[in-house]
């Protein structure tokens, strides 16, 4: 599967619109203008008004006057984040996006209780990838927000990676919960909430899915090493979505993928009363305009 199916469907998804907190960062506006070109979505870019619109003439002359652009000066970046988050609670906008502002400041405004996008939920982070060789997604989730989930985080972080997955046509997404062995140990934590939230999907407690594990990565998407290893079940060498222990373990996976598999990827928060486009400044713009299709295409299946 390609990323770039994402961008197609996203553009037959009228009228969503993206407001972006301190959008005066390059990489960020040059994924909006590509966005706005592609017919995505419209944008309400609050921040820095000179400096957004100086970024724009020179992303492409003119599209700062654009009639899909709106930019509302801010005078600081916390300002701007209140103005973005607020923007989407009043259904103004459907998507919230991280621009020139640190990850913290801006969930501090999504966990607002007068203005912010609480559900009751746990917020987390779901990346689709586009790995060479690979014939179909491969999510990996949390590599950003969570730092150690326990057992009833992890339930609510598959059920959040899921819903991402569902919205991007894996209907019923297998889920691997990794760790370094494919046996329960009771010494190793990660093993323990895999078995657990196996049982919690067959009984019901985690839906619309197939939860199996604990696995090893390579027997979660290599049916070849499940075999040699005597592996059986319905996840194992066939997982889509890829839980993994910790943030450490996600945020390694995710840039080994990046790096040495050269995968392009796109990513959101889930779990808030809209998708958050939360991408690094290291990412592409291109990763950052699958990031704004993922996220079009999340609202339009919600």
């Amino acid at each position: 599967m390609k990323l770039q199916t994402l961008v197609d469907k996203a553009s037959q998804c009228n009228g969503k619109t993206v407001a972006v907190a301190a959008a005066e960062d390059y990489g960020v506006i040059q994924s909006i203008v590509e966005a706005v070109n592609k017919e995505i979505a419209s944008f309400l870019l609050f921040g820095n008004k000179e400096r957004i619109v100086e970024l724009l003439e020179s992303a492409e002359l003119g599209l700062s006057t654009h009639h899909n652009i709106k930019i509302i000066h801010s005078s600081s970046a916390s300002l701007s984040a209140e103005q973005a988050v607020r923007a989407v609670k009043r259904n103004e906008a459907n998507v919230l996006m991280k621009g020139n502002i640190p990850t913290a400041q801006l969930l501090k405004a999504v966990l607002n209780k007068e203005y912010g996008m609480r559900t009751g939920n746990i917020l987390s982070h779901t990346a689709v990838f586009e790995v060479p060789g690979f014939k179909k997604f491969m999510l990996i989730t949390d590599s950003g927000i969570n730092i150690s989930p326990d057992l009833e985080q992890k339930r609510q972080i598959i059920q959040n990676s899921v819903r991402v997955a569902r919205s991007i046509g894996i209907e019923m997404p297998k889920v691997a919960p990794l760790a370094a062995v494919e046996a329960v140990n009771p010494a190793m934590q990660a093993t323990l909430d895999a078995a657990a939230l196996t049982v919690m999907n067959a009984r019901g407690q985690i839906t619309d899915c197939i939860v199996d594990g604990p696995l090893a990565l390579d027997n979660a998407v290599s049916a070849a090493a499940a075999e040699h290893k005597g592996i059986s079940g319905s996840v194992a060498g066939q997982a889509d979505i890829l839980l993994v222990p910790s943030i450490e373990t996600g945020n390694i996976l995710y840039k080994s993928f990046v790096y040495f598999a050269k995968a392009k990827v796109g990513g959101i928060i889930a779990g808030a009363s809209a998708p958050i486009v939360l991408t690094s400044r290291s990412d592409s713009a291109e990763n950052k305009l699958y990031s704004l299709a993922l996220a079009v295409c999340f609202v339009q299946e919600s």
